[in-house]
Order: structure tokens, then sequence, then C-alpha cells
């Protein structure tokens, strides 16, 4: 039985209907805290909530291979808790294989990553075999349809400084956890999850071939773009530079290229 926490969110959904185009439905369960939002898919649908152990230890029970979604609250000290209930209860419940989906940088980052790292450890001590998928940010994170925004204004604004990402789509990262949970020779195995590298400056070209308007990228300061200066800060210390191809090998292809990625927002 392959287990997927997460199924309302977006990672952990695309996983699910990978899942049911290759193995039938009655050797998936899906955990939800809110178990109506995914009835009628045909698979065993469970209650599990982060903050209720109890919940964690049946709603895994029978598992074969778990997949751990993090977290998404970041307050101090949360997460931390919340995934130690988890890799707790994978433990209680004889869970055979664990694969969680990390963070980039998550032994050595700041803040929020942290948490990933000490979610790391955790399962390494707790003697579970498992798999690690350090992913990047969403590209979605960039690439969304704010951008006809951008090719209006005829400039995209950017506090980045230059500095590449390595960020992969929703899509990508999903169809590569799915692969991971259905084939063997993963345990024990640390992926860098990410994409060929580019710049908010290639995806104002980006933007320009594809609209056929001219997009300008122009430089400004983190505070100048709001709450998506939280982002930028981050690419501009260089945190997304690393390039890696896990997940191309994981997918046995290329991964989805920004200019498709454009193409499919605007």
């Amino acid at each position: 039985m392959i287990t997927v926490t997460g199924v309302t969110g977006n990672l952990g959904r695309v996983v699910l209907d990978d899942l049911l185009t290759r193995i039938p439905a009655t050797e998936i369960t899906a955990v939800a805290r809110t178990p109506e939002k995914v009835a009628g898919l045909g698979v065993d649908v469970r209650r599990g909530d982060y903050d209720d152990p109890e919940s964690l230890r049946a709603a895994f029970t029978g598992t074969d291979v778990l997949l751990f979604v993090s977290g998404s609250d970041v307050t101090p000290g949360v997460r931390v808790r919340q995934h130690g209930n988890v890799v707790d209860a994978a433990k209680a419940a004889g869970v055979g294989r664990v694969v969680y989906t990390s963070a980039v940088h998550a032994q050595d980052g700041p803040g929020f990553l942290a948490d990933h790292g000490v979610t790391e450890n955790l399962l390494r001590d707790s003697g579970l075999p498992h798999t690690v998928l350090r992913n990047t940010f969403y590209a979605e994170a960039l690439v969304n349809p704010g951008l006809a925004g951008a090719v209006a204004a005829g400039e995209l604004k950017g506090a980045d400084e230059g500095k590449p990402v390595n960020f992969a789509t929703i899509r990508d990262m999903g169809l590569a956890a799915s692969r991971v949970l259905t084939d063997d020779g993963h345990v024990g195995a640390t992926y860098e999850i990410g994409g060929p590298l580019w710049t908010v400056s290639d995806l104002a070209q980006v933007l320009s071939d594809v609209s056929g308007k001219p997009v300008a990228y122009r430089a400004v300061t983190a505070d100048d773009l709001g709450a998506a200066g939280f982002v930028h800060r981050l690419i501009a210390s260089g945190l997304f530079s690393e390039p890696s191809d896990d997940l191309e090998k994981l997918l046995g292809r290329p991964v989805t290229p920004l200019r498709a990625s454009v193409e499919a927002v605007l």
C-alpha cells in the first residue's frame, strides 16, 4: 500500500493523480485533515492531522511506502513538532519506507529551511528506511498568470541581483516523487530536486519572445516588490543557484523548460 499525505495540496494531488494512472486505486491510501475534499477517487481516504498523533498512526496502518509531504506552518517550533509526530507515527505503524519532501539547503539553510534539516535527522535517527527529496521552490512562484501584467507594462521587476534559480514546476516535482514511491533502489538516497538555472532577466526575455511584445527587466529593491520581495531576497542570497540533474534522471526526460511554463500561463 502506498500512502500519500498532503493530498489536498498542489504537490500531493499531482502525486495522487499520477499514481492513479499507474497502479490500482485499491493500492493507494490518501491522507488528509479533511477527507471529504478527496472523496470519490476510489482510493482509501483516511483522516490524518499532523497535530493528532493518534490519527496519524491509524492513517498509516498497513502502509508499505509513505509519502511524507512537509507541513506548511512555519511558525517557529510548530513544523518540527508536527514532523516529529509523523515520524513517530510511521515507526509505530510499521511503515516500510518513507519518502520525505524536504527542501534545498535543509542542513545549512536559514530559518524555515532548518526545519527540514531537523526532520531529515529525525528520520535518520528513527531507523526507518527513507528517501529524501530536497525540493527547490516551485517555478510557479515566478511563472504564473500575474506575468500578463508585466507584458502589459512592458517590464518585469526583479530584486534578484542577477542570481539564478533552479526552480521547477509543481508537476515535474510531483511526477518525480511518484516514481520514487513506486520504483526500487531509492532507500537511503537524498536527491536535490531542481531544474536548469535561469534568471529573472531570462524570464523577461522569454516573456518577450512568447508574447511578441518587448518586456524589459528592471532591477528594483525587495521592498519595492512587497510580499513578493521575500522570494527575491532568497534568490539574491544565492540559495537556488546550484544546478542538479537529479530531477531529470528521476523523470527520465528533460524537465519542463521555462518557455513551456510561460506559454502555459499567458
